[in-house]
């Protein structure tokens, strides 16, 4: 399982211009709640691709890009 998770990660970094829900929270080391509810609060940009969310990959960036600026 673990390195099935390694493959998604480093899949998404290189490839993916959406992620899921799951590949989003494996990415930021999350759980799938907590990118939900930063969804919910406009936090973490997302789109809907038919019937499910998808998360920009850059929209990670940024979402940790004003985290790091926050915290200095």
């Amino acid at each position: 399982m673990r390195r099935r998770h390694a493959d998604v990660l480093s899949q998404a970094i290189e490839t993916k211009l959406l992620l899921s829900v799951d590949e989003a929270a494996a990415l930021m080391s999350v759980g799938r709640s907590l990118v939900y509810d930063l969804v919910r609060r406009h936090e973490l940009v997302s789109v809907k691709v038919g019937r499910v969310r998808r998360i920009p990959a850059k929209a990670i960036h940024d979402y940790v890009g004003r985290q790091l600026a926050c915290a200095e």
